[in-house]
């Protein structure tokens, strides 16, 4: 059995269970198509149920994706407010329209502040 060298932090995003025999850890870019048609993401949650933990992490290729980092600021800020994975899927099925009006309208559709959001700009940037 693999340990992860990063563990799990509370600043990863998981799905499934804690306890759950396998923990898949994905790294990925939001601005990436090709992510978006490998990452069924769903699919595999259910069919794994009980036996899979699913692990999120960024993994920014700004310089080939100019989004990526704003795009991921997003989703960040909507799961500063519980809201990250409703915020990741938008943001996936909209890639090709990634913007900060696409942003704010994401985060009114998802009961967030658009205000918020522009405020808090920069305060989830990556490092």
């Amino acid at each position: 059995m693999t340990t992860l060298r990063t563990p799990v932090t509370l600043e990863d995003h998981v799905q499934g269970p804690e306890d759950a025999q396998v923990t898949l850890l994905e790294y990925e870019t939001t601005n990436a198509p090709l992510w978006a048609r490998l990452s069924p993401r769903q699919t595999r949650l259910k069919h794994f149920g009980k036996w899979l933990r699913f692990l999120f992490r960024n993994f920014l290729l700004s310089e080939m994706h100019p989004h990526a980092e704003s795009a991921a600021e997003g989703a960040e800020f909507a799961g500063a407010q519980g809201k990250y994975w409703e915020m990741h899927d938008l943001l996936f099925e909209n890639q090709e329209r990634l913007s900060e009006p696409l942003y704010s309208g994401l985060a009114e559709e998802l009961s967030l502040s658009p205000a918020a959001l522009r405020l808090e700009e920069g305060k989830y940037k990556h490092s």
